[in-house]
């Protein structure tokens, strides 16, 4: 079992296996689809929602400076992913990448925490965007039953792991959303591909709106003091705070992971996945920053605690009132296409898990006609809605956060030990300043993580655990490798 543990699949086995027979995808992205892919998963929540959270039980003004850690955290991490993505253009992302690297062990634990990531991810986001629903409808006179509109859960004031009854039925429109997302999915990625392009637009044009428009509207009193003192709590204020902030906005850079799982659906995945990683990347970190700017400048930090911050900085000044319903018809859009974009990327995460035989072959299933992973896109969709829909999914964003830095972590060690490894591979694209770029990357993703509080640490080891049931009594006894490393072995006699 140990050499089973520690093996890797060449990437000549890798690219096989994802190009083979009936798993053939349509290949239609180009890089600037890729670009608009990355932007659509990755404004969303994070400007939305966790940048009045982070604020205001974190880093105060300084959040700007937290946005620059996550970024420069991503910046390295996207300059590896780009590296692999170019040499190793398959469906798997991080984990076919430390396949490749770092063993089976490590690639399960890997695309085990992926599925952390974007499933729970999709589920989380579902509840935000749900709740942009509902602030619109009120303000057009449509009012939900509260039973059909909220979780039956909730998570208990006390007791973090505690879970009390709201007296809801299903928040229904949570579940609706995923429901519709995944049907799209389902039927292509050409119409995937076209339905976030034009989401991508509108949101943009929404962010670009607040950012301008509230530039004249900044009071620099909110800005001071920039980093609050520390008021003795770890992560409450001071540096503890712009890092802890740093890891719980995280959150919102999973989108360009996402762009490194529809390679085998790209034309020229060598040129156009480190586009497209590299560029929506470079896109986000700056609206991001700016966005936060703004947004501490308009009002104090204190009173961002809520679900919607663009819309309390806005209801601070009359004048801008009107641009409510546009950021509200923005928030809905950009939490949309996140979600597209996370259920895209979990069924092919799915595919290739199944492919190696680590996840039954139900998994890889590719519809005949629509030729996209359609047993994965269900499962992906129907466990994200029941979530969605019955659970408060608030504090997973955290959880999401702490399985994509360790995607992100393995990715940059995965790179340097293949420069080790392989110096003599091919590489269209080549991560500069690979002994800093690499260890920078880890040490600074591993950094976030250890600002996490220890109960999302709690849940990464219940989730792992979990993993480790499922690969013993599945993946191990049904693995690819363990297949190949069986039939190498020599056929011994008795009497040896």
């Amino acid at each position: 079992m140990r050499s089973q543990l520690f093996a890797t699949k060449s990437i000549a086995e890798i690219e096989k296996a994802d190009a083979s027979g009936q798993q053939q995808l349509h290949r239609t992205l180009s890089a600037t689809a890729l670009t608009l892919l990355g932007i659509g998963g990755i404004i969303g929540t994070g400007i939305f929602v966790l940048t009045g959270t982070a604020a205001a039980n974190h880093a105060g003004p300084a959040l700007p400076l937290s946005f620059v850690v996550a970024g420069i955290g991503s910046a390295f991490a996207g300059l590896c992913y780009a590296e692999f993505a170019a040499m190793i253009p398959v469906t798997g992302s991080a984990y076919s990448y430390s396949y490749a690297t770092l063993g089976e062990a490590i690639a399960w634990f890997i695309g085990w925490n992926l599925i952390l990531e974007y499933l729970f991810a999709v589920a989380t986001v579902s509840v935000g965007w749900s709740g942009y629903v509902l602030s619109l409808l009120d303000q057009f006179g449509i009012h939900l039953p509260y039973a059909l509109s909220h979780a039956p859960f909730a998570q208990g004031a006390q007791d973090s792991f505690k879970v009390i009854r709201t007296g809801a039925i299903l928040n229904v429109p949570a579940a609706a959303i995923v429901a519709v997302l995944a049907t799209i999915c389902y039927i292509g990625i050409r119409q995937t591909s076209a339905f976030n392009s034009v989401i991508v637009v509108i949101k943009v044009a929404v962010v670009l709106m607040f950012i301008f428009l509230g530039i004249g509207y900044i009071q620099h009193s909110n800005w001071h003091p920039f980093i609050p003192p520390n008021t003795g709590t770890f992560g409450l204020y001071g540096w503890s705070g712009v890092l802890s902030a740093s890891g719980v906005i995280f959150f919102a850079y999973i989108g360009f992971d996402a762009i490194s799982t529809t390679a085998q659906e790209t034309k020229n995945p060598q040129r156009d996945m480190p586009v497209g990683i590299l560029s929506s990347l470079v896109v986000c970190t700056i609206l991001y920053v700016a966005v936060s700017a703004v947004l501490t400048g308009m009002v104090s930090y204190k009173e961002l605690n809520v679900a919607a911050p663009l819309a309390v900085a806005l209801d601070a000044y009359p004048s801008l009132l009107w641009l409510g319903l546009p950021i509200k018809i923005g928030a809905i859009a950009g939490m949309t296409s996140v979600m597209l974009v996370m259920t895209l990327a979990q069924a092919r995460i799915f595919l290739s898990m199944s492919q190696d035989g680590l996840l039954p072959k139900v998994f890889g299933r590719v519809h005949p006609k629509f030729r996209t992973p359609s047993t994965g896109t269900v499962v992906t969709g129907t466990c994200a809605a029941i979530i969605g829909g019955l659970f408060p999914v608030g504090i997973l964003g955290e959880l999401v956060s702490i399985g994509t830095l360790s995607a992100f972590v393995t990715v940059c060690i995965g790179v340097l030990v293949l420069r080790y490894t392989r110096p003599d591979l091919h590489r269209p694209f080549k991560a500069p300043w690979p002994w800093f770029t690499c260890i920078a990357g880890a040490v600074i993703c591993f950094g976030m993580m250890a600002f996490l509080p220890i109960s999302t640490w709690i849940r990464l080891a219940v989730w792992t655990v979990i993993g480790a049931l499922v690969y013993v009594f599945y993946g191990y006894h049904h693995s690819q490798v363990r297949a190949r490393l069986l039939a190498d072995q020599p056929v011994r006699s008795p009497a040896s």
